[in-house]
């Protein structure tokens, strides 16, 4: 977590311990936290207004609350849900959660850039769809999906439109007017805010009933004690990122830069996945050491006090490969178990780059050696 967001936590914690439903002094000072703190995040997404906002545990809850409700709250309207095969487990779940129940889930294809195609989209379109959920950008290996495409092929059919993005809340813009975005998943840990807390977007109009049941919090979307100390850094972590978001961009994108060029310098064999340019996301690299076992990769890194991951950081215990990787170059594909994932955050330097890919250097020697 940045500093700013653990003093503002502490800070909470110590002073505003009411329960925001209460209608005391206490009470009060909590509420107020908690209507501030929603104000700020709607206005950060361009949201109508602040009541779109509903605080959860995070991007888990969020996706699941967003399709899992929305489909049985529109299943007399049709039984048909669009996502694609390179989503988060988070959403993939639930949708194979809704097809145990009799719902029909359309998995869309990606290119090898993993992309969608809004082709596929449109011809997978029904009547019957009453949902569609695509990523704004992929944990893996960066690919930013053509959300506002996306949003405006949606808009014109009778599905609701939702995207997880946990990967690029705090980092790209987002705009949920331009983008036809009816609903939005967060998480705060991904912008330097506290784990276990996160938002959904819902926009006006949409009715479904809460995931949650109990009391009334979170204007009756979303029972349970607000976490006014978490939803507070939360905030200030968004404010620290809309302070900072073009000058992460453009530190991000330089240490992806570096890294590929020492990489060549040093005559590694490798190939990016996906795209390398600056569309894809600024922060997450995945890359194709040719001949090198990803585990064996990832265990000396660790050695080397280097931490990295093979996939998504959410499955890297298991010995499963890379979902994300089959889908954009076939199971039979070396890239699925010869790729590293490196991801970039605020407190990285241009040493720490140099250091890893020296790292990465001996390794692969010594492996080649072999």
């Amino acid at each position: 977590m940045a500093p700013e967001v653990i003093a503002e936590m502490t800070t909470k914690m110590e002073t505003t311990f009411g329960n925001a439903s209460a209608v005391n002094y206490y009470g009060r000072q909590a509420r107020f936290v908690l209507d501030t703190s929603r104000h700020l995040i709607a206005q950060s997404i361009n949201a109508q207004n602040d009541n779109e906002i509903v605080f959860t545990s995070g991007g888990t809850e969020s996706d699941n609350t967003a399709i899992i409700q929305t489909a049985l709250a529109r299943k007399s309207e049709g039984r048909h849900i669009i996502t694609s095969v390179v989503e988060h487990e988070a959403v993939l779940k639930p949708m194979a959660y809704l097809e145990e129940i009799g719902f029909e889930v359309t998995y869309l294809p990606v290119d090898e850039n993993g992309l969608i195609s809004i082709t596929d989209l449109k011809k997978a379109l029904r009547p019957d769809t009453i949902l569609v959920s695509i990523m704004m950008g992929n944990n893996e290996v960066g690919a930013r999906m053509p959300i506002h495409e996306i949003g405006q092929v949606v808009a014109a059919s009778n599905a609701w439109f939702h995207t997880d993005c946990v990967q690029t809340y705090g980092l790209l813009e987002i705009d949920v007017q331009a983008d036809k975005i009816d609903l939005l998943s967060t998480s705060a840990h991904k912008l330097n805010g506290p784990k276990f807390m996160g938002f959904l977007y819902r926009r006006d109009g949409l009715n479904f009933k809460p995931l949650l049941k109990g009391g009334d919090q979170e204007l009756k979307w979303r029972a349970g004690t607000e976490n006014i100390p978490a939803i507070a850094g939360f905030a200030k972590a968004v404010e620290l990122a809309n302070q900072n978001k073009a000058k992460h961009r453009q530190d991000y994108l330089a240490f992806k830069q570096q890294f590929i060029d020492e990489l060549t310098a040093l005559g590694i064999e490798f190939e990016v996945n996906g795209k390398h340019n600056e569309d894809e996301l600024p922060h997450v690299l995945s890359i194709w050491f040719k001949g090198c076992p990803a585990d064996v990769l990832l265990t000396n890194l660790d050695l080397a006090g280097v931490s990295a991951a093979a996939g998504s950081a959410c499955t890297a215990g298991s010995l499963e490969p890379s979902h994300v990787l089959t889908a954009m170059y076939g199971k039979d594909s070396p890239r699925v178990s010869q790729s590293l994932r490196f991801s970039f955050g605020i407190t990285n330097t241009k040493d720490e780059i140099s250091q890893t890919v020296a790292a990465l250097a001996k390794i692969i020697g010594r492996l080649k050696r072999k």
